[in-house]
């Protein structure tokens, strides 16, 4: 059976409304897609990538920033995004010493696009977060068939969460970690959240501390966090969205250590020439606090226990939490 996401259980993040979705593919044109890799005793890992529309990005590029909470960690073509302030490939998130090989087989992926057979400079975007606990990450199992499987089988509609794609070997607060997202409406325009979540601290939800496990594997880890909206905003302004997943991560209770690659991409798909304010952007600021917390919590409750490479690593316990949860008011 399916499990059920944070607000499905009654744990309601935040006052803005949430799309019908509540998914980063509420925002229109947007896609996700995962190629999992779950092969014997050792292998849990994957690709995951997010499409800002189904054309060709290398021809028509949106508005995209990068902002970085801790820079321990390995994002493929950031210094491009933020000088130029495009972003023109789908973004894939990976394993850490995979994504070299993920990031040739995106090349790939895009010279094969019509309009490409010339090109001869391509910026592909890939972050990552490591699953080497659970996982064989030396052997760099994700490559050119997982990265055109994640590709290829993006879609829009309600996205997998959990132990799926990149997530499929991460571990968050020392429970099973994964992919997990959500959006917020705000006026006429959507902003939409996926985390990759694998890093450490205290896990908080609604100000409620959960117990850590009794193993914790470590209190470093990293996280990914892909902001998309349909409001008209440029790199400038995508920028200062993406500073803003910082402090939903931060309600989580995430310690941002030093071994932690804390990294917020943000992209627009809108095509209005007119752009918003800067006093009219503040309006999405909550939308991407409270879209990155409850992206996490989902992280968190659609993963499963998960043994790998020797190891397991529970997932959160549902019933326990919301029992805490409830202890203190902060459900029903």
């Amino acid at each position: 059976m399916v499990k059920a996401r944070a607000r499905e259980l009654g744990i309601i993040v935040g006052t803005l409304q949430t799309s019908p979705l509540n998914a980063i593919t509420d925002v229109p044109g947007v896609r996700v897609g995962h190629a999992t890799v779950n092969k014997g005793d050792n292998i849990r890992t994957g690709v995951t990538a997010i499409l800002p529309h189904p054309g060709n990005l290398f021809r028509e590029k949106v508005p995209g920033a990068v902002f970085i909470g801790n820079a321990f960690g390995k994002l493929v073509g950031s210094t491009q995004v933020n000088e130029l302030g495009e972003i023109e490939t789908p973004i894939l998130l990976t394993s850490t010493l995979n994504v070299f090989r993920v990031a040739d087989a995106l090349i790939d992926y895009m010279l094969s696009l019509d309009g490409n057979a010339q090109v001869r400079s391509i910026n592909p975007v890939v972050g990552e977060t490591n699953d080497g606990v659970l996982n064989d990450i030396q052997g760099r199992h994700s490559g050119h068939d997982e990265v055109f499987a994640a590709l290829q089988g993006a879609k829009s509609g309600a996205v997998d969460e959990g132990c799926v794609g990149a997530g499929t070997g991460t571990i968050a607060f020392g429970w099973k970690g994964g992919i997990g997202t959500s959006s917020r409406k705000v006026g006429e325009y959507t902003v939409g959240v996926l985390v990759q979540s694998n890093f450490g601290g205290r896990l908080t939800i609604l100000g409620v501390p959960i117990e850590k496990p009794r193993t914790v594997a470590s209190a470093d880890g990293s996280i990914m966090m892909i902001a998309a909206t349909d409001a008209p905003v440029d790199s400038r302004n995508l920028h200062r969205l993406g500073a803003r997943t910082m402090m939903g991560l931060g309600r989580t209770g995430a310690a941002g250590s030093n071994g932690s690659g804390d990294y917020a991409i943000a992209f627009s798909t809108s095509r209005k020439m007119e752009l918003l304010s800067n006093d009219a952007v503040s309006a999405l600021f909550p939308a991407v606090i409270e879209a990155t917390e409850e992206a996490i919590y989902n992280s968190l409750f659609r993963a499963e226990t998960t043994t790998g490479n020797g190891r397991t690593i529970e997932a959160l316990p549902v019933e326990s939490t919301v029992d805490e949860l409830r202890k203190h008011g902060m459900i029903k």
